[in-house]
Formats: C-alpha cells, sequence, structure tokens
C-alpha cells in the first residue's frame, strides 16, 4: 500500500489514512524521498491524524525521514501527532526537538512557511 504525496507550490503534503506496518512505512520512507529529489520540495508536512498508534521500527522510519529530508534540503513539520503516539515516542526515547508540529494541516503550512523564512 503507498500513501499519497501531494505537492502544493514548492511543498509536499501527506496525510497518512492507513495504519502503518513495516513495509508501507519503507515504502513511504522512499516515495517520500523521490518525490522531494523530483519536485525540489522545501518543504514537507506530514499528518497522522489517523495514526493511533506506532511502534518502534515505525517511530525509527519517522524520524529518519525528517533527517533524511533535512540532508535534501527539506523541512519537515509533523500535525495532528495523537496522544498515544507522543507518549509512545518518548517512550521509546525519540525525541523530535528540532522538528516542529502543530494541531493540524493548516497550522503546519503556516508553521512550515515561518521556519521555511527564518533560514
Amino acid at each position: 500500500m503507498r500513501i499519497p504525496i501531494l505537492k502544493l507550490h514548492e511543498y509536499l503534503l501527506i496525510s497518512v489514512q492507513v495504519e502503518l506496518d513495516d513495509q508501507t512505512a519503507m515504502q513511504f520512507q522512499e516515495d517520500l524521498l523521490s518525490k522531494i529529489h523530483e519536485s525540489g520540495a522545501t518543504g514537507v508536512v506530514l499528518d497522522l491524524t489517523s495514526v493511533d498508534i506506532i511502534d518502534s521500527f515505525i517511530a525509527k522510519v519517522l524520524g529518519d525521514v525528517v533527517s533524511m529530508a533535512d540532508l535534501m534540503g527539506a523541512k519537515v513539520v509533523f500535525t495532528g501527532i495523537q496522544p498515544a503516539v507522543s507518549m509512545t515516542l518518548i517512550d521509546l526515547g525519540i525525541h523530535l526537538q528540532d522538528v516542529p508540529t502543530a494541531l493540524d494541516l493548516e497550522q503546519g503550512l503556516i508553521k512550515l512557511r515561518r521556519e521555511l523564512e527564518e533560514k
């Protein structure tokens, strides 16, 4: 299963609407990095509103996606992180202090614009 990645101006928008398993997460990682490369996107908004739970592998993949996108010149903003997901990330020792977050997609786009203007 593939997670759709939409392009809006110089940004990529992703809303995860499926349960993330290991294979889907790895495919998403590859697809996102390819899309950043192809499109020259400077920012990514990753909406996790529909994600209720994650395991350690998925958490690692999400952290890796942020690092890899940064290396490619794209800033990532997470939106819609559920309480259980945030608790899991902290319990696993995955701290995303340098990753901007927002409550919803609209606020995520605003935050992404601000982050990119500060560069």
